[in-house]
């Protein structure tokens, strides 16, 4: 893979920034610290959750019971409350990427302080802190640390070294990423069809919060999409891209063409001379007549397209 990353290369000129520097996968987030009450709100829908399965267990262990000697019931009701308290947060954000059902209605997500995504340890070390700090003192704890902390952190966010983020950013929802200029010929021919919803959306939110990212996970975290998007996506871009500039021009390709797509037919469609409707080919895949012949990537810049745009070629290498 032809690219190198940031700290290699000239980087004037750069609309994704140089400045002093949080995916994954899915997931570069913009970093805003939920707020108190939209915190204690997705807490009391876990809580309510929580509750019910509680219920809904105690019944099932009385039901069971008859017959079972009262170890054997006490140590099921032991394992059921371990599983609902502690194993349902720790599941649910393992799972989800740092959210629970409390979470995801109110659009939170539990991220490391660094931005990355929350990882196994992270959410057990959580669940085992929330049986002390919510169950055992009824939220006490919880509430006095969240409430002097700036970022709202709890003590299961200490101990793991998370916090709970607004994900929904809804004034970049819109946000449209430009195309670097000099690879929008490269990009014109790139094949598209195999770029996952997922890795995209997880290159949008990279690109568009570039600037906000601190130094090593902007690195680490360019390098990781970069190569995820590299094996979805042919031919390679030109040596010496960056990945803020490979990641922009799949993503503006992409837009481009999913706007092109959505264009209505011209007047006059569908063309004559097919019965299914289809239009004839005249030299280029779907042109219509009297338009000029457009080549295809093998045509226009010569050699196998996984070779990438020869030396010399129309784009500046950077």
């Amino acid at each position: 893979m032809l690219v190198s990353y940031p700290g290699n290369g000239d980087t004037r000129g750069d609309v994704y920034g140089v400045t002093p520097l949080v995916t994954g996968d899915a997931v570069v987030l913009d970093l805003r610290p939920a707020g108190f009450a939209t915190r204690a709100a997705a807490l009391a829908i876990d809580v309510i959750v929580q509750i019910i399965a509680l219920i809904a267990l105690g019944i099932l262990t009385s039901w069971i019971s008859t017959g079972i000697d009262a170890a054997a019931t006490a140590a099921v009701s032991l394992a059921g409350l371990v599983l609902v308290l502690v194993g349902y947060p720790t599941v649910f954000e393992t799972v989800s990427r740092g959210r629970s059902l409390g979470k995801m209605a109110l659009g939170l997500r539990v991220v490391g302080t660094d931005g990355s995504p929350e990882r196994f340890r992270q959410a057990l070390g959580r669940g085992l802190a929330s049986f002390v700090e919510i169950w055992m003192t009824t939220g006490m704890v919880a509430l006095i640390t969240s409430m002097v902390n700036r970022d709202g952190r709890r003590v299961g966010d200490f101990v793991a070294g998370t916090m709970v983020v607004e994900e929904r950013g809804g004034s970049r929802r819109d946000e449209v990423v430009p195309m670097p200029q000099h690879l929008a010929g490269w990009a014109a021919g790139v094949e598209l069809s195999r770029l996952s919803a997922e890795t995209a959306a997880a290159a949008r939110q990279y690109v568009l919060r570039y600037g906000e990212l601190a130094e090593h996970t902007r690195h680490e975290m360019g390098i990781r999409l970069a190569d995820a998007v590299a094996a979805q996506v042919s031919p390679p871009p030109p040596p010496g891209t960056t990945p803020p500039y490979f990641l922009a021009a799949v993503l503006a390709e992409r837009r481009r063409r999913h706007e092109a797509a959505a264009q209505p037919p011209p007047q006059g469609y569908p063309y004559p001379g097919r019965p299914d409707g289809h239009p004839q080919q005249y030299g280029g895949f779907g042109q219509a007549p009297g338009q000029p012949h457009r080549p295809g990537y093998t045509q226009q810049y010569g050699g196998h397209p996984q070779a990438g745009p020869p030396q010399g070629g129309p784009y500046p290498h950077r």
